[in-house]
């Protein structure tokens, strides 16, 4: 059993924290790389779209720092091996954890900060405002880092650009791993026959939803009901709460965020004296434990996409994040994060060591694109990330000539057609006031509906 996320910091310091560290909770924050640049080393600006209010803000600073982390390894490497940074800026803007907002964030970021690369997002919701509305009508590289709903791989407006990418899995696999433990198949005192869902109206809840009840249905359950609500926190969601307990269910599957989660769980306790629930990533949440609180939360089960803990480059990774920013735990998706970052570091890499274009305004996101899978899929020597001396050893490896596959801390990066990747799917459970990793499903163990 391994901590998954336990409580570092109150909110209000999060926030300060972020104050400090160069107003990267306001638009066009940003966290200078370095002021000592090479002449002929080109270097880029990095954006970053992060929850830092709104339904995700509990997780935003570690998705930032996740960030910071893989460009400072990247420009600690490209010092001493290209002679110069090559990442010039993270920059960052608050997503507020909706569409609208996450939008006019990314247009202000690409039209002022030149960023021919982004990573987003958490919140699938964004994800896919964003690449429809900013980054790719702008031609501009996009990598979510907790982006699982199944329309990303499917989304039309990126069928002939090939610039929406992401580091976490597809919802689909969540979704059978859900329905898997639902029905006792992964622990056998675990099990259902009649359940309902909500969740939040967005791709991700839609998808992790339907993805859930289609499986749980094929295994011979009963969905009584689908119920969706806003992507904006609700005064109360009683009706829908009662919506969802109509016939009885004997589990609620909440596929949403901290802030809706907490009101749900609260009005299916008090109205309807309802408490079994299960979770999902979205709401992988120690907010959630201090609001509704721990003697209804302890021993809740979720799932999420997970990371295999016991692999060099994980222990790379955490070893590196506890040195840098002091916490030993974190929530989901901050390895993916990491990944994300690293891998649009990585590409940028492979193009100074070409040494074909020296001007950095020539470096879009095509440009970038075009070198994402060569760093990050086989064939080349497979490399670990998570610490800076096998950071430093792939931009040597780059610089030689060679190939590289980085093998990410969330999982493999090997991106395929669609810019998606596998991993594995953890389950966790609520205790005490943390959450707790208790099995790790192979993503070659699960299975395809």
């Amino acid at each position: 059993m391994s901590n998954l996320f336990r409580p570092s910091a109150p909110r209000r310091q999060f926030l300060r924290t972020m104050g400090a560290a160069g107003g990267t909770l306001m638009l066009g924050g940003l966290l200078p790389a370095s002021r000592a640049f090479a002449a002929d080393v080109p270097a880029i600006n990095l954006g970053q779209l992060v929850a830092m209010t709104g339904s995700a803000a509990e997780f935003g600073p570690f998705y930032r720092d996740a960030v910071k982390l893989a460009i400072d390894q990247i420009n600690t490497a490209a010092k001493q091996v290209f002679g110069g940074p090559i990442i010039a800026n993270q920059v960052t803007a608050d997503s507020g954890t909706l569409p609208t907002t996450g939008v006019e964030a990314a247009r202000q970021m690409i039209n002022t900060q030149h960023t021919p690369a982004v990573i987003c997002c958490w919140s699938s919701g964004v994800t896919v405002a964003v690449a429809t509305s900013a980054t790719l009508p702008s031609r501009v590289l996009q990598i979510g880092n907790g982006t699982t709903s199944p329309l990303v791989t499917v989304l039309p407006e990126d069928n002939d650009l090939d610039l929406l990418f992401r580091t976490s899995p597809s919802d689909l696999m969540q979704g059978i791993v859900a329905a898997q433990f639902a029905n006792g198949e992964i622990l056998p005192d675990v099990k259902y026959k009649k359940v309902s869902t909500i969740y939040i109206n967005n791709p991700y809840g839609q998808g992790l939803s339907n993805a859930f009840a289609a499986a749980f249905k094929k295994r011979g359950g009963t969905v009584l009901a689908e119920v969706a609500h806003p992507e904006e926190v609700q005064p109360t969601y009683k009706s829908m709460v009662s919506q969802a307990l109509k016939g009885d269910p004997d589990m609620l599957f909440l596929p949403s965020y901290p802030a809706h989660t907490i009101a749900i769980c609260k009005e299916s306790r008090d109205t309807f004296n309802f408490t079994n629930w299960q979770f999902t990533d979205g709401n992988a949440s120690v907010d959630i434990i201090k609001e509704v609180g721990p003697s209804d939360m302890d021993g809740k089960y979720g799932t999420a996409p997970g990371e295999d803990t016991s692999t060099e480059s994980y222990k790379g990774f955490a070893a590196s994040y506890k040195e840098g920013f002091g916490r030993d735990s974190f929530p989901p998706f901050t390895t993916t994060t990491y990944d994300a970052a690293m891998a649009a570091g990585l590409a940028m890499a492979a193009v100074v060591a070409k040494g074909q274009i020296t001007d950095a305004s020539k470096i879009t996101g095509e440009v970038l694109r075009d070198q994402l899978r060569a760093v990050a899929n086989p064939p080349g020597e497979m490399i670990d990330g998570g610490t800076q001396e096998r950071v430093t050893a792939m931009l040597q490896a780059l610089k030689d000539g060679k190939a590289i596959n980085y093998n990410g801390v969330g999982g493999p990066v090997d991106f395929n057609e669609f810019g998606d990747v596998i991993t594995p799917v953890n389950i966790w459970q609520y205790e005490g006031n943390e959450l707790k990793t208790i099995k790790m499903v192979r993503a070659e163990d699960i299975p395809s509906e």
